[in-house]
């Protein structure tokens, strides 16, 4: 059963692996004294990547639970359907290359029968936010996106997580973010602006500025518009 929250005044917990990323909203934070409308927004800053996010996550949660949980960064993208510099929601995430690669060949560990894909917190082997009533607060477009210890400009990585996840976004710490979550059963949301195509290592044509721009203003839109 999908879930829905009915929210009021809410402590807010805003994860993100850099201050850089979430540069502009601390300001907003910083001058509106961490409260906006009737709500207060705490801030961690975990560090790049999935270690680091569980493990600090995790410790936040069980000692203090928050009303909400959102996650804000950047991310690659898979998609020829995302523009560069687009901002979206993570509806499902997964972990991209935890598995095992015989022969440039890879197998996920439930395809290889060391987890069962529906083993609670996994969907079909998805980590999946179903609290409805959070995207209704967004125009922003839901999609699926899968979490690397490793980012690489390999054509042979790119193609096996297309191959097995056809995802659209790429990060280095969303479904850790899921997972803790899940398991914490705390209502959650991720989003990620788009700042490269996944491979592509010219930073030249990459749109980090506008990417932490855009990032920024629609956090921001969901800092206000949440009821």
């Amino acid at each position: 059963m999908k879930r829905k929250y009915d929210f009021c005044k809410m402590h807010i917990l805003l994860v993100s692996a850099t201050s850089f990323e979430i540069e502009p909203t601390l300001q907003l934070l910083k001058e509106k004294k961490n409260t906006i409308g009737k709500h207060t927004t705490e801030v961690l800053i975990t560090g790049v990547g999935q270690v680091n996010t569980a493990y600090l996550l995790a410790i936040k949660l069980l000692s203090n639970k928050p009303d909400l949980v959102l996650q804000a960064g950047i991310a690659g993208s898979f998609s020829g359907q995302l523009y560069l510099g687009q901002t979206v929601l993570i509806k499902q995430d997964a972990f991209g290359d935890s598995g095992i690669e015989e022969k440039q060949q890879f197998t996920t560990l439930f395809g290889a029968g060391f987890a069962g894909k529906n083993d609670y917190p996994f969907t079909e082997g998805w980590l999946v936010n179903d609290t409805t009533s959070l995207f209704q607060t967004s125009a922003l477009v839901a999609v699926k996106g899968i979490t690397v210890n490793k980012i690489s400009d390999a054509l042979l990585q790119k193609q096996q997580l297309i191959e097995h996840f056809n995802p659209a976004a790429e990060s280095m710490e969303g479904a850790a973010f899921h997972y803790v979550c899940l398991q914490q059963k705390v209502p959650f949301l991720q989003i990620r602006s788009i700042s490269n195509a996944v491979g592509e290592r010219d930073k030249t044509k990459w749109v980090m500025k506008d990417a932490i721009i855009n990032l920024n203003i629609e956090l921001q839109k969901i800092l206000i518009s949440l009821p």
